[in-house]
């Protein structure tokens, strides 16, 4: 009997009519969207990024609509348009689009945050800090996740007073991560942390020594592999502390790392190497 062909266009329909099934939902999230947002971070070609991400993000969309509760696709939305946002901004977009983007990693964040942790304006802040106590190990994917998606917004908010006001629960939802997973995401609880007290003024909680012990932290989880660990220790606190020395080495470390040693930060690496190149021919320390 000779193969069947399907119409055009039959098999992406069949794919969302069965999504409207709990079930075929799980099936599809664990066979095709899984596999999928793994093989986006494994990319190294950014521009194949930005122009290839819409069409799976649509997909995702599609999916949401049927299972609109699905943490898993939550959690897959919130981390595929955080990194969507930041391929972006090296592919050169507008500064229109990326703040839709980033608009949509919030809104997938913080229905993924929602079961967990009431947050944002009007929160009662001595419930979501007892709802934060009782998170255990199990939950720290989709808090990390939907936390990320917020903050993506927030860095797109240019420190408006809402945004600087929400870092407050991203520093109480990273400090309670960092108690139940260090490791998570190669470090990426510590890198947080180490920009975090890079950036904000001694008066208000800044602390260089702090920032540098997470920065080393996160370099040693992630067995240096983690190239944007490097590139924000240089950028935010070697400038800030005039360290030239510290800068240099580690733009350089990143310049030398071959990307194939970690391809499960292939996408990530990739934009750092970018930045590195882009920091060193600044000249910060030129006299």
């Amino acid at each position: 009997m000779p193969a069947r062909q399907f119409p055009p266009g039959f098999l992406p329909v069949l794919l969302l009519l069965c999504c409207s099934l709990a079930s075929c939902s799980r099936l599809i999230t664990g066979t095709v969207i899984k596999p999928t947002i793994g093989n986006l971070q494994h990319q190294t070609d950014i521009q194949l990024v930005c122009e290839g991400a819409p069409s799976y993000l649509l997909m995702l969309d599609s999916m949401l609509v049927s299972s609109p509760d699905n943490r898993d696709l939550l959690m897959i939305a919130a981390q595929s348009y955080s990194a969507y946002a930041t391929a972006l901004e090296e592919c050169g977009g507008s500064a229109a689009r990326l703040t839709a983007i980033a608009e949509k990693a919030n809104i997938n964040g913080q229905k993924l945050l929602s079961p967990l942790l009431p947050s944002g304006r009007g929160t009662d802040f001595a419930t979501f800090e007892r709802q934060l106590a009782h998170l255990t190990k199990s939950d720290v994917p989709y808090v990390f996740w939907g936390a990320s998606g917020w903050l993506t917004w927030i860095l797109q908010q240019q420190d408006s007073p809402d945004a600087i006001a929400d870092i407050v629960f991203i520093e109480k939802i990273m400090a309670r991560l960092l108690e139940l997973d260090e490791s998570y995401q190669g470090g990426s609880i510590h890198l947080f942390f180490g920009a975090y007290y890079a950036a904000k003024p001694e008066m208000f909680g800044g602390n260089m020594q702090k920032s540098a012990d997470h920065f080393d932290r996160a370099l040693a989880i992630s067995g240096r592999k983690f190239l944007l660990t490097h590139v924000t220790y240089a950028e935010k606190l070697a400038r800030m502390t005039m360290n030239r020395d510290l800068h240099d080495s580690l733009l350089g470390e990143v310049l030398a790392f071959p990307l194939a040693s970690a391809p499960e930060f292939g996408l990530s690496n990739r934009i750092a190497k970018n930045r590195a190149e882009k920091l060193l021919a600044e000249n910060y320390f030129a006299e």
